[in-house]
């Protein structure tokens, strides 16, 4: 599988594609610099009319559900739409969802369109399945914005919504879980200076977009958790606290997916646990 993760890496950074994201007011920045260091094109705009425009330019987009505003009430489904019949695949965050804010409605929302990944924690991941009837998991339910309950409780959820939209799921924890319905991938590595830093969930998503651009959700999810994971490790290694750490991550994702840095010099079985997702 480190092969196709390879690829992906590469063919971003040789296309650096178009990614449009719609993210919230609090990760723009991160999100943008860190598509920027893996290779892709970043470009952002939350304005009705110009966001579905852009996407239609765009070879992938991603959508968070953080900081909603009355206009991105109305770009979100317009961007959405456009992208559907533009062929441009979408990544999901639907960061606090569960909450019973106006992300749940949008959510809800969008299943006739089986958006082609989605990447969130654990306690979202369960209150997108339930908003979509496809399963009913225990939880503990969303904290904020972060969640309340770990990864292997939503692995029912993540394998429904994945089977359901023909897609991939990311959930994101302490090890992480990304699924396509059918094979379940456990990856290890990150690190806790990750949970003092706003935006990591965020960008991260945005990353699995920019990998969506160029191979199957699956793949994209993927490659974009695997690198997220080396890169915490790698700046781990220099940073002082959370803000140095922050830095020294961005620095560590370009020299890790730039830098003609090979995933096969890596131990690839030490980080990724790969099974097979249990039938019905």
């Amino acid at each position: 599988m480190y092969n196709s993760v390879q690829k992906a890496i590469d063919a971003v950074r040789e296309k650096s594609p178009m990614v449009h994201s719609i993210t919230n007011n609090v990760t723009v920045d991160f999100v943008a610099n860190a598509q920027l260091a893996v290779g892709a094109a970043a470009a952002m705009t939350e304005f009705p009319g110009d966001s579905a425009l852009l996407t239609q330019f765009a070879q992938a987009t991603y959508i968070n559900m953080g900081t909603l505003s009355d206009e991105r009430l109305i770009s979100i489904p317009e961007s959405i739409q456009a992208g559907l019949e533009a062929s441009v695949p979408l990544c999901i965050d639907p960061v606090a969802v569960g909450l019973g804010m106006k992300s749940d409605q949008l959510i809800a929302q969008m299943k006739p369109q089986k958006p082609a990944l989605f990447r969130g924690n654990a306690s979202e991941i369960i209150a997108v399945a339930k908003l979509w009837g496809l399963a009913e998991v225990d939880s503990q339910g969303p904290k904020g914005v972060e969640s309340a309950d770990l990864v292997e409780s939503a692995k029912d959820a993540a394998i429904a919504i994945a089977k359901y939209t023909g897609g991939a799921v990311a959930v994101s924890g302490e090890i992480d879980l990304v699924t396509d319905g059918h094979k379940i991938f456990r990856i290890k590595g990150g690190n806790v200076l990750a949970t003092k830093v706003t935006g990591f969930g965020c960008s991260l998503a945005g990353v699995c977009a920019a990998y969506l651009a160029v191979t199957s959700p699956l793949i994209a999810g993927l490659t974009g958790t695997l690198v997220y994971n080396l890169a915490q490790n790698e700046a781990y290694l220099s940073a002082k606290g959370p803000a140095s750490f922050k830095v020294a991550f961005i620095d560590a994702l370009y020299q890790l997916t730039q830098k003609s840095y090979s995933i096969s010099n890596l131990d690839y079985d030490n980080y990724v646990n790969e099974s097979e997702a249990p039938n019905e």
